[in-house]
């Protein structure tokens, strides 16, 4: 008998962080996908093909996916 337990979802997280180091993939393309940078979240707009989110100081900020990729996002808040 084993005393070492291990879920399904402790690989899935180990996969998951590898995959969403900043900067590196390419964001979703889903509409309504949710990412996050700099501590603010980012929302897909689907027929605009944007990234909409707020600034600092709670001023709307429209992003394209390059700016994105250039700020470095994560799909986890924690970044």
């Amino acid at each position: 008998m084993s005393t070492r337990t291990e879920t399904e979802s402790e690989p899935a997280k180990r996969r998951a962080a590898r995959a969403v180091s900043t900067g590196a993939g390419s964001l979703p393309t889903a509409p309504c996908s949710v990412v996050w940078s700099k501590g603010h979240a980012y929302v897909l707009e689907g027929f605009r093909a944007r990234w909409v989110g707020v600034d600092d100081r709670g001023r709307p900020q429209a992003l394209s996916g390059e700016q994105l990729q250039r700020r470095g996002w994560s799909r986890t808040r924690s970044h």
